[in-house]
């Protein structure tokens, strides 16, 4: 090779070479800084929208219009609360981007009242479609979050449908990106797809994977809280499982109590004798079972968990709070697998979640035969109050 240096010994010229780079730079951000200096004088109010971004601030008032509703409003599906909650963002977070894996009119990840999309010939556009390709949606939303540009970009697609982008969320949680992933059809509620189709072990996957922020709302509040932590959330990745199905806006449910993972939504007097523990589509069946039970004379608790990993964040007398030690008898209901639920369920109690595949029917047929009814969780709750 004609190398005639010692070891780890650079030459000079490669040096000099190499610290002509420096002058470059130099003048490059020079002028740089010359042009920002004119758009600001230029586009004063432009400018300053950019650099608030570039700081990665949020505007002021951004989640103003969030809904918020009460149990005489219509239940919708929580991916249709999602829709609602992007319409609510989008004229205010001019930096929300993104689109959906070919599904958007299942994931309803469209802006309402925006048209067109981002293309070379109308860059202007904030809309993408990745096509049928998850792995490279996720990619590519990562590659947004690196640039630090202050977007704030998210990717819809099925929730059964993460295994096929799982490298790539995986990477966004490991570098801390702080992108948004919009995961509807979150259960063998999904149908007659069957299968192939409903998740039963993805929620549990995605909850054991570190840095990654998971949340299951259980109404049209609890999804307006759940973007409310989303877009908050910077640094680390959310992940939105969101259903297909209607269910009941909530007389108690909170937007806010969202961001502590896990709260009270229905209580007795005095200490509970049994906690009612759930997540999205099926949150209604612990509350409608748990007035049967209050009426047979029985002190039950109703909490709902829209996120572990919140909830493991808040202060141990906070949770305690919520799910006194003293409390043995808990009953977990989420159509999904149990796993990573028994830190919550303890020795002394249950769960009403799925240990098999689904199956081709109508969705509400699936919740029915799998046990995701009133009646099943009253006679589990029974069960665990006569042991």
């Amino acid at each position: 090779l004609g190398w005639d240096y010692g070891l780890f010994e650079v030459p000079q010229e490669v040096y000099d070479q190499f610290r002509q780079a420096v002058e470059r730079g130099a003048a490059a951000e020079a002028e740089w800084n010359q042009t920002l200096s004119d758009y600001r004088k230029s586009y004063p109010d432009a400018a300053a929208e950019f650099e608030r971004m570039l700081r990665g601030e949020l505007p002021q008032g951004w989640d103003q219009d969030l809904p918020v509703y009460t149990p005489e409003d219509k239940g919708l599906a929580t991916r249709k609360h999602s829709q609602l909650c992007l319409a609510a963002l989008g004229p205010r977070l001019p930096e929300l981007i993104g689109g959906s894996a070919d599904l958007t009119h299942s994931n309803y990840t469209d802006i309402k009242g925006e048209t067109g999309s981002f293309q070379p010939e109308t860059p202007e556009k904030r809309y993408l479609h990745f096509g049928v390709r998850e792995h490279a949606m996720a990619a590519v939303i990562n590659g947004i979050a690196y640039h630090d540009s202050g977007l704030i970009p998210y990717g819809g697609t099925f929730l059964v449908f993460a295994d096929y982008m799982r490298g790539s969320m995986r990477l966004s949680a490991v570098s801390g990106l702080g992108v948004l992933y919009v995961l509807t059809h979150d259960s063998v509620g999904v149908g007659e797809d069957g299968p192939t189709h409903q998740p039963v072990e993805t929620i549990a996957s995605l909850r054991a994977m570190p840095n990654m922020v998971v949340i299951r709302p259980g109404d049209g509040n609890e999804t307006s809280g759940a973007y409310k932590v989303a877009i908050r959330n910077r640094k680390r990745p959310t992940a939105l499982a969101l259903s297909r199905q209607g269910m009941p806006n909530q007389a108690n449910s909170s937007a806010d109590k969202v961001a502590q993972g896990a709260y009270v939504l229905e209580d007795c007097a005095g200490v509970p004798e049994l906690i009612l523990i759930s997540t999205g589509s099926e949150l209604d069946l612990c509350v409608q079972a748990a007035r049967q039970l209050t009426a047979m004379g029985r002190r039950i608790r109703v909490v709902s968990m829209p996120s572990m990993e919140l909830f493991e964040e808040q202060s141990p007398a906070y949770r305690d709070s919520v799910l006194p030690s003293t409390v043995r008898k808990r009953l977990v209901v989420e159509a999904a697998a149990a796993f990573g639920w028994h830190k919550y369920i303890g020795l002394d109690g249950d769960s009403v979640t799925m240990s098999r595949f689904g199956a081709s029917a109508p969705g509400a047929t699936c919740l029915e035969k799998f046990g995701f009814t009133t009646s099943n969780v009253v006679a589990k709750a029974q069960a665990l109050l006569a042991a």
